[in-house]
């Protein structure tokens, strides 16, 4: 047995300053290793700690409808180059959409069989009124269709006498020629009636709607007297047929042409996309209308809205635009996120010129992709944190 030694003051302190040396160069050196080095690769070419989830490269894996929910807009590429105008506009009725009914004749109105809202069908009666011309109008076709009547029996009366020779055949001309002329006022009798609404013995007649749709108006009441100047029963509309409407200055509406993109916003932030279909020449007042059909769902007729117009130049029909929101530097390049299978893919472009909020694309797109505007930069934040725990 060797006996033990205790080992003295001196080697001890020179031990312990030995093992913290040790510590420190470890620990210096495995932080360097993990900030500068990455996870060597297994033998079958993955990463360690990877082999079970692959990451793809600049995709957002979110469906449009997900993304809708967070507050990223899915739009489709514009086309058109040049400068933007911001003009003040309205939601109307398309032309030949809404039809101003007026009482056929004067009269006072009974009753008011609708109201303003409610849908009604070609025919269907929108008030009823009391009229002394329709009265007159009734009577006077009851004595043609009477005279009529008469002059058919004389004829037939006359035609019998002159075949077994009691008359003679310029009595039967005569004859022949009132018939003839009882026929026709009797024909002009009833159609002053028809136009009248088809007024009964005691006048009323029910004014009906021409087509089909949405009352929008009623400038009748119970009791009301409607003279001749002043008619109007009610209006009707088809409340799908419905287009933006803006009034510009003929210098702004010749800087546009006929398929001009309209992006307009209403008071409460809903947006409302339209392409431009007419341009009307300046009216008196040197006001040019322009006029865009409505893509898809839109708001009621009279709404107000604030439209943005991308003008058109001579060579930009093949320019591409997106909203400059959309556009997103990721990499450092240019970007917009597309939507495809799988997710938004951030596709690298080219940008042009930027104008009124929305930026030229050169290269990059086709103009046949569905895109992330509004909100584009959720898109890019996330894929950043995607990466981000890639790495990790």
């Amino acid at each position: 047995m060797i006996p033990s030694r205790t080992p003295s003051r001196r080697a001890l302190m020179t031990a312990a300053a030995i093992v913290a040396a040790l510590g420190l160069g470890l620990g210096g050196g495995y932080g360097l290793a993990r900030l500068n080095t990455a996870p060597a690769p297994d033998a079958h070419g993955e990463e360690e700690g990877h082999g079970e989830e692959a990451h793809v490269e600049g995709v957002v894996a979110l469906t449009p409808e997900a993304a809708a929910k967070a507050g990223v807009s899915v739009i489709a590429v514009g086309r058109g180059g040049g400068a933007e105008l911001t003009l003040p506009g309205r939601i109307a009725f398309a032309p030949g959409a809404e039809a101003v009914v007026d009482a056929p004749l004067p009269g006072q109105v009974v009753r008011v069989h609708v109201g303003v809202g409610q849908g009604v069908s070609a025919g269907s009666p929108l008030v009823t009124l009391r009229s002394p011309e329709g009265a007159a109008s009734r009577a006077t076709t009851d004595a043609a269709e009477a005279a009529a009547e008469a002059a058919r029996a004389a004829l037939r009366r006359d035609r019998s006498l002159f075949e077994q020779g009691y008359v003679a055949k310029a009595r039967l001309d005569i004859t022949e020629a009132e018939a003839r002329r009882a026929e026709a006022e009797l024909r002009a009798a009833r159609a002053r009636v028809g136009a009248y609404g088809a007024p009964g013995a005691d006048g009323l007649v029910v004014v009906r709607s021409p087509v089909a749709g949405v009352v929008t108006r009623m400038a009748t009441a119970p009791g009301q007297v409607l003279h001749e100047e002043d008619q109007e029963v009610a209006a009707v509309a088809d409340a799908r047929r419905l287009e933006l409407a803006f009034e510009a200055p003929p210098q702004a509406a010749a800087l546009l042409g006929l398929g001009a993109r309209v992006e307009a916003r209403t008071g409460d932030g809903r947006m409302v996309a339209g392409t431009v279909v007419a341009i009307a020449p300046a009216n008196a007042s040197g006001v040019v209308m322009i006029r865009a059909r409505i893509d898809g769902a839109t708001a009621p007729a009279g709404t107000v809205v604030s439209a943005r117009l991308m003008t058109i130049a001579a060579n930009s029909g093949n320019v591409l635009t997106v909203p400059s929101e959309a556009v997103q530097t990721v990499e450092g390049r240019p970007s917009v996120f597309v939507v495809e299978e799988g997710g938004f893919h951030a596709r690298p472009v080219t940008t042009g010129a930027i104008s009124g909020g929305r930026t030229e694309i050169t290269s990059g797109l086709t103009g046949s992709e569905r895109i992330a505007g509004t909100g584009a930069f959720l898109l890019k934040a996330e894929l950043a944190k995607g990466e981000a725990g890639h790495e990790d």
